[in-house]
């Protein structure tokens, strides 16, 4: 690729980009949100086409117009969001638009699709059963059959765009086998990511971008992880472990949770959060930690006693707990901590509606005056306050939804997985954002599955394994052996 460039409505998101690649290699791509990684990558698969430069395939030039273009020349991508239909087999995923027929075409053969799916399957060394409703699959699962497709057009490149984001270790580990076998068969690799640790244990070479333009690609071997980070942000960033609390001894109780229940996967579960406090939740997938924190809002049904300020307060909806000034920052923010079709105005905005215009008529001048001072505050890097949320970076995406509970005044704010998904620039926003909104007195719940960011964020860390609290660590005397011995124990 050279010298592409790409600008959309009020944005430079690409400036005369160069990219190559090679056969048989993991190229990573990587930048923070917002740096033309996807953009770039877009181009490439035809989902829509450059402003000028050239892309050069296969020695010849190439300018698809559709992603089935690309795909037929044997270009594909695997998107973080899936583009899978749960209700059909993992045979029928894998063939959807190339069916296998009999009778000339007048029937489907499942048979010979199932028998051709097994060998693609196991050519690729993925044990999964191809009659299966793919639905019923683990995420990790479901991402190695949308692999599996797009091997089976003859694929001679492959882009995969957070591919690591929702899987486990384990699941890591197996989708780093499958990548090492395709790249010694001569597949070439693009992997976007921000998990820096993989990207230096997968990939050959690393090409940075910054704010559309070309930073630099070198070998990887040859690149620290602070040179990365600092080729990524123009900045260094700092991520050590919290040594001690922030937490005055005599701080006040805000939130008492005493022997909630919830279902199968929150079993009497008991803590405390203090004013101006962070109180980190770890522990392994299943753990129970989101499921708690449902519990607790009133999303899910449950047991149990819950003091707000040294009072006891029913919380039977999630309107009961924005009532008590308790927000919720959703680990799935597009799916339900966003309005994506809306603006950043309205989604700001939109648990305040009666504080800010209790009038009929809806006050657009107070709305906007409200939302334009978070914008600053948080810095969200949006062309305007009209914007669609879908059309701002992850990082400005998840900021959006702070600003909602910062209007909204709420004391209490629990972030789940805040940073997933997000880059480490923009993370270390999100780190001080949570550090100054501590300072002013309220009072956060952090979820993280990245006991780097516990150990750097929390005051205490509450341990969970499947739906029980098994251990509450000071910060002082935390470590991530601590806390994974913790994860593990069964009370």
């Amino acid at each position: 690729m050279k010298a592409i460039d790409k600008r959309f409505s009020g944005v430079h998101a690409l400036k005369q980009v160069d990219f190559d690649l090679r056969e048989g290699e993991i190229h990573a791509l990587v930048g923070e949100n917002g740096a033309g990684k996807s953009t770039l990558m877009k181009a490439l698969t035809g989902i829509f086409p450059k402003d000028s430069g050239e892309i050069h395939y296969m020695g010849k030039l190439f300018n698809p117009h559709s992603p089935k273009q690309a795909l037929n020349a044997g270009i594909a991508i695997v998107h973080q969001e899936l583009n899978m239909m749960d209700h059909l087999s993992v045979a029928q995923n894998l063939f959807i638009g190339r069916e296998s027929t009999k009778l000339n075409g007048l029937l489907l053969d499942e048979k010979e699709q199932n028998r051709k799916a097994k060998q693609l399957l196991a050519k690729l060394n993925m044990n999964i059963d191809v009659e299966l409703k793919l639905g019923r699959l683990t995420v990790g699962k479901q991402q190695m059959v949308e692999i599996a497709k797009a091997v089976s057009y003859n694929l001679k490149v492959l882009i995969l765009d957070e591919p690591t984001a929702a899987l486990t270790d384990a699941e890591i580990e197996d989708l780093f086998t499958i990548m090492r076998d395709l790249a010694s068969k001569g597949v070439a690799m693009i992997y976007i990511s921000h998990r820096l640790d993989e990207i230096g244990v997968i990939s050959d070479r690393i090409t940075v971008l910054r704010d559309g333009e070309l930073v630099g690609t070198r070998n990887t071997s040859e690149l620290t992880k602070e040179e990365m980070i600092n080729m990524m942000v123009g900045r260094v960033i700092y991520e050590q472990p919290k040594s001690k609390s922030n937490v005055a001894s005599d701080a006040p109780e805000v939130l008492r949770v005493t022997n909630l229940n919830a279902g199968e996967q929150v079993k009497d579960v008991s803590f405390c959060l203090h004013k101006g406090e962070i109180l980190g939740f770890a522990g392994l997938m299943g753990a129970g930690r989101t499921e708690t924190m449902r519990a607790l809002y009133g999303e899910d049904e449950a047991t149990g006693t819950i003091e707000v300020n040294g009072k006891k307060v029913l919380i039977n909806t999630p309107m009961d707990a924005v009532k008590l000034g308790i927000g919720y920052l959703s680990e799935d923010r597009k799916r339900y901590g966003l309005a994506t079709k809306l603006s950043v105005i309205e989604n700001s905005v939109m648990a305040s509606y009666m504080e800010l215009s209790p009038s009929f008529l809806l006050n657009e001048k107070a709305l906007a005056s409200e939302t334009r001072k978070y914008v600053q505050k948080l810095s969200i890097k949006t062309p305007s306050m009209d914007q669609y949320v879908r059309n701002l970076s992850g990082g400005n995406q998840q900021k959006v939804v702070i600003a909602k509970w910062l209007i909204k005044n709420s004391s209490i704010l629990i972030f789940d997985e805040p940073t997933r998904g997000i880059d480490v620039g923009a993370k270390s926003e999100i780190y001080a954002l949570m550090n100054e909104l501590v300072k002013e007195g309220k009072s956060i719940i952090m979820i993280s599955s990245e006991l780097g960011e516990v150990l750097r964020m929390s005051d205490r860390v509450v341990v969970m394994n499947e739906g029980r609290i098994t251990g509450i660590l000071d910060i002082e005397d935390a470590t991530q052996e601590k806390i994974m011995a913790l994860a593990t124990r069964y009370k």
